[in-house]
């Protein structure tokens, strides 16, 4: 399939709903004001002239009612609908490289210490987070981020694939999931439930439990006696003594219970929503199928459970409403409800945790089957689990629009460790760092890369390409530079290390950077890391003639044509052997 042609296909198809919906809710929005109209039409004729039966004023009252319900229906059914179109307008825009500021950009991953994410734009606007995240619940998005983060193992990331590959062409699977609720974020924070689903048990005796509603029933039977039938009121108050001794012994640990509880009603519900529509699906994935498993037995599915919770967490904030807050204390509202989400936890709680993972790995991997659907030209790439190599051919950046994207190769080795890239500034040198970085980390998420084939070991990616100094913590941008430098030092000690370091050390003097460059190189080096060292310094250039033949020179090319600087944007092999910088100053106007 095309994928923008089907999205185009199944967007129409979305409107045309959303049209129906709305001409329907205009029947019968005006349908109901018929049905109003006719109630005060019987009421007059049944009580003026006296020309029909009193019971035909039920007649506009049930058709009301049947009008109500069913309105309620079509404008779900009309919402719904506008949720798919949205879906689909932006399936097309991240197709037409149109996406950035639609989705989510993830700055609550944002991680100023971490590695590469900053350096990469793995979170914010325009990042590699908002163009992949679909997630519904703060549990996908969590697993989603983490795994742009960290590599995972080979046979993990082989797994994925295989996933990824049987998810891409479902997508009526990702748009259900896109729809599924009203149209806002499942907002349970999996740690916090996680973390309440195994604590201690706060209400556990069965006896209590069944006291509770054996007491409020006695007092509302008392009430009902004294009022109704002119019963005891010494009745009437040692019932009410029981039921408020028994209360006020529970009190604490009831508060404890109905605190923790009050506000993820609304959040549990969309959760319930997506866990019943994974559990409809029939995978043949490994990766899948032991996702599948953890979500239950058909004769009690994690839905049922989750929907379960929900329900009881409802019930029990309806004692807020002030209509029903005059009896609630009479019927032990929240005690007997308060022990009846320990029964829950008691007996659901311990899974909780997994049933989380579980839906935040399925939602992780439909965002990465969206990329690779929308993205039909981008292979798996090849993940080798021994050695230390990056082989990509005709790489580009996922994030750059692909009509100005120029591809690059690059091989890096055992044998070719190292590349040290020259040229001027907005040649194309942080691009390249860029293009290798982010393709690596979609690699090792499990996700298809932008190339035509790509081959990479497990690796730990070091970056200093966006390392800015800190007016708040007093550092300057070289010392910044140096501490991302050591913590790379540090990643070698732990697995091979991928590294992009960018105008390596040019905060300091020439003498001090070429000194303490070649010494950072060499120590990478000597450490088996792979890697690709930009600079403008053709003296840092001369490096790798040293180094050879683990190092090798390579340059981006820039030409002035009438006052305008122009670049090719293509690696060639060697080192920079022009520089138009004077020349560009002199055309500025400046007089050097």
């Amino acid at each position: 399939m095309n994928p923008s042609e089907e999205y185009q296909r199944r967007l129409s198809a979305r409107r045309d709903k959303v049209e129906h919906y709305k001409n329907l809710d205009h029947l019968i929005g005006n349908a109901r004001l018929i049905a109003g109209v006719a109630f005060f039409v019987a009421v007059w004729l049944a009580a003026g002239p006296n020309l029909i039966a009193g019971s035909w004023v039920f007649l506009p009252i049930i058709v009301f009612i049947i009008l109500v319900v069913r309105h309620e229906q079509v404008r779900a059914s009309g919402r719904r609908a506008q949720r798919s179109v949205v879906f689909y307008e932006r399936g097309i825009a991240r197709i037409e490289d149109r996406w950035i500021g639609s989705g989510d950009p993830g700055r609550a991953f944002f991680d100023e210490s971490h590695p590469y994410s900053t350096d990469l734009d793995i979170f914010g606007k325009g990042s590699l987070f908002e163009l992949l995240s679909s997630a519904r619940t703060r549990s996908g998005e969590q697993t989603l981020a983490a795994w742009l983060q960290a590599p995972a193992a080979p046979a993990e990331i082989g797994m994925r694939q295989r996933a990824v590959d049987e998810l891409r062409n479902n997508i009526d699977l990702r748009e259900d999931l896109a729809v599924l609720g009203e149209d806002v974020r499942a907002d349970v924070h999996p740690d916090w439930l996680k973390k309440w689903g195994t604590a201690p048990p706060i209400l556990e005796s069965r006896n209590a439990r069944a006291m509770a509603p054996v007491l409020s029933a006695i007092m509302i039977a008392s009430l009902v006696n004294y009022l109704a039938f002119v019963g005891s009121g010494w009745f009437v108050l040692a019932a009410i003594a029981a039921g408020g001794s028994f209360g006020l012994h529970y009190r604490k640990r009831v508060r404890e219970v109905t605190d923790a509880v009050a506000d993820p009603a609304k959040d549990l519900a969309v959760l319930s929503l997506v866990l019943a529509r994974l559990e409809q699906e029939q995978w043949q994935s490994e990766k899948l199928c032991q996702l599948r498993n953890v979500f239950g037995s058909p004769n009690e599915p994690a839905s049922r459970a989750i929907k379960s919770l929900g329900l009881r967490i409802e019930w029990l904030n309806s004692r807020l409403n002030p209509a029903f807050a005059v009896i609630a204390p009479f019927l032990m509202w929240a005690t007997q409800f308060a022990f009846w989400i320990e029964a829950w936890r008691a007996r659901h709680g311990r899974e909780i945790g997994p049933w989380l993972d579980a839906v935040g790995e399925l939602e992780a991997l439909c965002s990465l089957a969206a990329y690779a659907y929308e993205h039909p030209a981008d292979p798996f790439p090849e993940i080798l689990d021994t050695g230390t190599s990056f082989d990509g051919v005709d790489l580009r950046h996922p994030l750059i629009p692909a009509a100005r994207c120029i591809p690059n190769s690059v091989t890096l080795d055992e044998e070719l460790q190292i590349l040290i890239v020259s040229g001027s500034n907005m040649s194309g040198k942080s691009t390249l760092l860029r293009t290798v970085g982010v393709n690596v980390v979609l690699a090792l998420a499990g996700a298809p890369v932008r190339a035509t084939r790509m081959r990479v070991s497990i690796v730990a990616l070091g970056a200093t390409i966006r390392v800015l100094d800190s007016l708040q913590a007093g550092t300057s941008r070289f010392y910044a530079e140096i501490q991302r430098l050591r913590d790379i030092m540090e990643l070698t000690k732990k697995m091979p290390v991928l590294f992009l370091l960018d105008e390596i050390l040019h905060g300091t003097n020439s003498h001090d950077r070429a000194v303490g460059a070649e010494g950072v190189i060499r120590g990478l080096m000597a450490r088996k890391a792979i890697g690709i060292v930009t600079t403008h310094d053709l003296a840092l250039a001369r490096l790798a003639d040293a180094l050879a033949p683990r190092a090798a020179n390579f340059h981006f090319q820039d030409q002035l044509i009438d006052g305008r600087m122009v670049f090719d944007y293509r690696l060639h092999k060697g080192v920079v052997e022009k520089s138009n910088a004077l020349a560009l100053m002199r055309a500025v106007g400046l007089d050097v």
